[in-house]
């Protein structure tokens, strides 16, 4: 029920320590939340192209090792909550060893583009919200 997609951590990802920044991360997350949508069939391309974002209301992140230049890295991204409103995506950052690295959490929720009205990803998108309720399932 985890997608993994392989980063490779490049120099400018990287602090003096030649450890990647902390921030970086939160990308890294980003590119395998959009990764696992893809993997779902769906788009957020296809989401904004009819005036609707997802924005991240929470961020959580826990530093376990540092993953340096030169080494694969890789993002495990799940789902780990989903109420129909607010969906909540799960992330582990391995290294080439299999090693969590890094582990983390995004909440977001889905909003008209220009007015930031929130709205219910159940109604508005409801092919999203049947794929997430079988990936919760332990289908697909």
């Amino acid at each position: 029920m985890k997608n993994k997609t392989e980063i490779d951590v490049r120099y400018q990802e990287t602090d003096q320590m030649g450890v990647v920044y902390h921030a970086n991360y939160l990308i890294w997350f980003e590119i395998g939340r959009t990764k696992f949508i893809e993997d779902l069939g769906l788009s957020y391309a296809k989401m904004e192209s009819q005036g609707v974002v997802s924005p991240v209301l929470d961020a959580q992140i826990s530093f376990k090792k540092p993953v340096r230049y030169g080494e694969k890295a890789f993002v495990e991204t799940w789902l780990e909550e989903y109420d129909g409103l607010r969906t909540v995506y799960g992330y582990n950052i391995l290294n080439g060893s299999g090693e969590i690295c890094v582990t983390g959490s995004t909440k977001h929720v889905i909003v008209k583009k220009d007015s930031f009205r929130p709205l219910s990803l159940r109604k508005t998108f409801p092919e999203w919200h049947e794929k997430y309720l079988s990936k919760l399932e332990g289908e697909g």
